[in-house]
């Protein structure tokens, strides 16, 4: 029986507040995954580069801020990579996850995951400003973003 690898890759930048949430999230999993199989990351990048992360395992799950003008601030949800049009990327001229996937696919990479489901905290502003702390809302978020996190990863962190 081969044994399932699984990223999980907080997304973010945590000197702009709640765009660090991934980073906060994936840092409070270090509390509770054990399992070797299951590696915590962080990335402050998108596209090609979140690309080149994932490269290898079985599963990814990518946990980061979303902009939405649906739901409210602080919401989190699980978005598959299917439905998720964006990525967050530091570098303007990158692609998003989705298209770098798919030009990679294309070349014949096949080492992609497959299974790639990202994790959405909810929020309607893009963070403007330089700060470490989150707002109490996105706070509020991250045990839930936790919990769904734990969920996805239950039958390998046995």
């Amino acid at each position: 029986m081969r044994i399932m690898k699984t990223i999980v890759l907080g997304v973010g930048n945590r000197i702009l507040g709640d765009d660090g949430v991934g980073v906060h999230v994936a840092n409070e999993l270090r509390n509770h995954v054990k399992n070797t199989n299951v590696v915590i990351d962080e990335a402050t990048t998108g596209g090609m580069n979140l690309l080149d992360l994932i490269i290898g395992y079985d599963k990814a799950i990518i946990i980061d801020a979303v902009k939405t003008e649906y739901g409210r601030n602080g919401d989190v949800k699980r978005i598959p990579l299917t439905e998720f049009s964006t990525m967050h990327s530091c570098n303007p001229h990158d692609v998003s996850l989705t298209e770098a996937i798919e030009m990679a696919k294309r070349m014949g990479e096949d080492r992609i995951p497959g299974e790639i489901v990202v994790i959405g905290v909810l929020m309607k502003e893009t963070p403007r400003e330089f700060k470490e702390v989150l707002s109490s809302k996105i706070a509020a978020a991250v045990p839930r973003a936790v919990e769904l996190v734990l969920n996805e990863i239950k039958g390998v962190d046995e």
